[in-house]
C-alpha cells in the first residue's frame, strides 16, 4: 500500500489546545511548504522541521527504556518516505526493534515494486511512526473547567536510513515473524518454515527484507502533565470508567503520577 500523505499529518498537536501549548498554525504553514520540496533538501529539511514541532519538557519521556519498550509493544510502524517526484508516501508495516553494538535497527518486509518501495529505493531517508491508542480530554474534567479540551497519546519517531536485503535476509525475518506472532508454535501450519516451497517461492519474489538504521529518536508522552493533581486524577478516573482506549491511556498516567506531584503540596500546578 502507498498512499500519498502530506507528512504533517504525523504531528502532534492536541484537539481544540493550539493555544495552551504555544503552537498555532502560523507555524505548520512553513513546513506546508517545506515538506518533500523538490529542489531544497528534501525529506531530511522535512524531518529537521518536524522534528521541533511539538518539543514540550513535560511532554517528554526522559526514560530511553521506556521509550524502547514503547515501540516494541507498538511494532505497527507507519514507514514514510519521499519519492522521485518529491511527493511524500507512507506504508503501514510491522517491524522488529533491536540492538546491536550499540545501534538500534528497525527490520521488516514490504511488497516489492510499490510506491514506496520505489521511494526508499530513491532515498533511503525514512521516519516510522509509533502511536498508542488515543484518547479526547473534555476541560469539563479539569478543577477549573472553563479551559480548552485537549487529546491524550503517546506516539515515537524513528528516523534513519533504510537499507534492503537479499533473500537470506528476507528468509530470516519471516521466519521470525511468523514465529513470533504464531507465539512460537513451531508446529503452526501457518509459520514459514511449514508453508510448502511450492506456496512459498511465488510470495519470496513479490517481497522483499528491509533494515533501517535508526539515527534519531524523539517522543511525546502526552498524559496531562501539565495539569494540577486534582484535574490529573480526575482524568484519570473518567479515562477509566470508559474503558478500552481510555483504560490503556489511565494506566500510563498512574504509572507516572508519583512522580509528577509532590505529596507536600497538593495541587500544585505544572510548569
Amino acid at each position: 500500500m502507498g498512499l500519498a500523505v502530506v507528512p504533517v499529518l504525523f504531528i502532534q498537536i492536541p484537539f481544540f489546545a493550539i493555544h495552551q501549548e504555544t503552537l498555532n498554525f502560523q507555524h505548520l504553514k512553513p513546513f506546508l511548504w517545506r515538506a518533500c520540496p523538490g529542489d531544497s533538501g528534501g525529506l531530511g529539511e522535512a524531518f529537521s522541521y518536524l522534528h521541533v514541532m511539538y518539543n514540550l519538557p513535560y511532554f517528554k519521556e526522559k526514560d530511553e527504556e521506556v521509550v524502547k519498550q514503547f515501540v516494541r509493544d507498538h511494532p505497527f510502524a507507519f514507514l514514510t518516505g519521499c519519492n522521485a517526484e518529491s511527493k511524500p508516501i507512507v506504508t503501514q508495516v510491522p517491524v522488529f526493534f533491536d540492538e546491536k553494538e550499540g545501534k538500534l535497527f528497525l527490520t521488516g518486509h514490504i511488497m516489492k515494486n510499490t510506491d514506496h518501495h520505489k521511494a526508499f529505493l530513491h532515498n533511503s531517508n525514512v521516519l516510522a511512526v509509533f502511536t498508542s491508542p488515543h484518547v479526547y480530554v473534555s476541560g469539563t474534567w479539569y478543577d477549573n473547567p472553563s479551559q480548552a479540551s485537549t487529546w491524550n497519546y503517546v506516539s515515537v519517531h524513528a528516523k534513519g536510513i533504510i537499507r534492503f536485503g537479499d533473500e537470506e535476509a528476507l528468509i530470516n525475518i519471516l521466519k521470525r515473524l511468523t514465529l513470533y506472532y504464531e507465539n512460537n508454535d513451531s508446529r503452526s501450519s501457518t509459520v514459514f518454515d511449514n508453508l510448502s516451497e511450492e506456496y512459498r517461492n511465488p510470495l519470496l519474489k513479490a517481497i522483499v527484507a528491509f533494515e533501517v538504521e535508526v539515527t534519531e529518536m524523539d517522543n511525546v508522552f502526552k498524559l496531562s502533565q501539565n495539569r494540577d493533581e486534582k484535574s490529573y486524577h480526575n482524568i484519570i478516573e473518567k479515562l477509566e470508567q470508559q474503558g478500552g482506549d481510555g483504560q490503556y491511556i489511565a494506566a500510563e498516567m498512574k504509572k507516572r503520577a508519583s512522580k509528577l506531584f509532590d505529596k507536600k503540596t497538593p495541587g500544585n500546578q505544572l510548569p
